[in-house]
């Protein structure tokens, strides 16, 4: 138990880390950092913390997002694609939540993970964290939208080999 909330705090302060180095990326959506980077470095600091190997940009995953997000735009409905892919999904009210926010909420469940078991606590979820770092995934492509009549941001990450 205190190892895996060590190895929480470690993960945390490794993508915390990661994210203050980069101008603002957390704070504000449209900064100099790529939402492209935005996505993909805290998934890859996660990945890293458990000896993953980094996944790669892939721009056909990525259209797929950017085509269900834009599908979402109207209603923010925290709903599944069900397409090809395996998926994360993110919505928060307001405008301000950034890539780095959605993905840490994924993260976060790795303290719900038990890995001599592949399995969740009861009654818990942390199929969003096991997605960033299955190990037989090598590609993701994401999206981020504001939903009309400030219904909120909703975010989606696809990712190639989903978990199986």
């Amino acid at each position: 138990m205190c190892t895996l909330f060590h190895s929480t705090i470690a993960i945390t302060l490794l993508v915390l880390l990661l994210l203050s180095s980069t101008s603002n990326a957390t704070i504000n959506p449209q900064s100099s950092l790529s939402q492209v980077n935005q996505f993909l470095a805290p998934q890859n600091a996660a990945r890293k913390a458990v000896g993953m190997k980094p996944l790669i940009w892939d721009e056909k995953m990525a259209n797929y997002a950017k085509w269900y997000a834009n599908q979402r735009r109207f209603d923010c409905d925290l709903r599944h694609s069900n397409g090809p892919y395996g998926e994360n999904i993110f919505w928060g009210s307001g405008d301000e939540w950034t890539p780095e926010q959605a993905v840490m909420e994924w993260v976060l469940e790795k303290k719900w993970y038990s890995y001599g078991s592949n399995s969740c606590a009861e009654g818990e979820q942390c199929g969003h964290y096991t997605q960033v770092v299955w190990g037989n995934t090598e590609r993701v492509g994401c999206a981020r939208v504001v939903c009309y009549g400030g219904k909120g941001v909703f975010m989606t990450c696809n990712y190639d080999p989903p978990v199986s």
